[in-house]
């Protein structure tokens, strides 16, 4: 089992969450607040940590810090997208008016 240190910090002055393991930066997730949504427009995991989950972990940090900010989520990015596509107490953070324009499920 790995001991290494991962952590989701919101980076307000860049509009972004970054994921940092063991101190380094290893991925963003870039977004653009609105009055009460948080649309996630760009998400990346960098060369050297990709296919090791740390999409996922990046993604999860973000939507439960938004969630914890009171902001719904507008998941336009396919990184994004395809995690709440695929968990309904996620897709519960998504506005039900954008469900459909986003191709994501109603209920």
């Amino acid at each position: 089992m790995s001991s290494e240190s991962i952590e989701v910090r919101k980076n307000a002055a860049l509009d972004r969450f970054e994921l940092y393991v063991d101190g380094q930066l290893a991925g963003v997730a870039a977004y653009q607040d609105t009055a009460n949504e948080r649309a996630f427009v760009h998400t990346e995991i960098y060369p050297q940590h990709e296919g090791l989950g740390y999409g996922r972990k990046l993604v999860q940090g973000a939507l439960d810090q938004t969630r914890d900010e009171g902001y719904g989520i507008l998941p336009l990015c396919p990184m994004v997208h395809h995690f709440v596509e695929s968990r309904p107490a996620y897709l519960a953070l998504v506005p039900q008016w954008s469900r459909e324009r986003l191709n994501l499920p109603q209920n």
